[in-house]
């Protein structure tokens, strides 16, 4: 399959988002201007997204949802769970954990670790924060698929590491500090600086 722009998966996602809403609502198509007007796309670009992965819906009869969600869940890889290990039990790590919308989405919040003896042991909805040097041997025993940073900036790169020696090859960073990593492992950034600072821009020239 060709390399397909994180654009488009991010489009997939709130794609399927709005095609979950209509199935609970009992719509059983849906049109290419629909899906484009909540993506924030085009109906010509919906049909270019979709046209990536086959052919799908039928030309003035629109798309069955039940059928599109099934394939976009199997694209996105929905089709099973994931088993997440979280690095950091501060603020942010703690809201993180208490989320349930991970859960929904089939993404299980699984440990928490963190370096702070004063923060091990400690419980997090339902979770006990074990210490970081516990996570290559705990992973031996019970693998996991992605790991999420949220340490302060000069424990990111460290916090890294650790996943990668642990067999973990997708990693959600919310520290704001580029990662070293290895070919293989997959990286995503979330600086909440950066969005705001974007809003501010909309604000300021509007």
């Amino acid at each position: 399959m060709r390399k397909i722009s994180e654009s488009t998966v991010r489009r997939l996602s709130l794609y399927l988002r709005f095609l979950e809403q209509s199935q609970v609502q009992g719509v059983p198509t849906i049109s290419s201007h629909e899906l484009a007007r909540r993506g924030g796309a085009t109906s010509a670009q919906v049909r270019k997204d979709l046209s990536f992965f086959g052919s799908f819906g039928k030309r003035g009869l629109g798309y069955a949802v039940p059928e599109l969600v099934a394939r976009i869940r199997e694209i996105l890889g929905l089709k099973r769970d994931y088993r997440v290990v979280l690095m950091g039990a501060g603020r942010i790590g703690s809201a993180l954990v208490q989320y349930p919308g991970f859960r929904e989405r089939g993404f299980h919040m699984v440990a928490i670790y963190d370096r702070d003896p004063r923060k091990i042991g400690s419980r997090c909805d339902g979770l006990v924060v074990r210490d970081e040097q516990l996570l290559e041997a705990d992973l031996r025993r019970e693998p996991s698929d992605i790991g999420i940073i949220v340490t302060p900036p000069e424990a990111a790169q460290h916090a890294a590491d650790q996943l990668v020696r642990a067999g973990i090859r997708a990693i959600l960073n919310f520290a704001p500090v580029p990662l070293q990593v290895p070919p293989g492992v997959e990286v995503k950034a979330v600086n909440m600086a950066l969005e705001l600072e974007t809003l501010s821009y909309a604000l300021a020239n509007r």
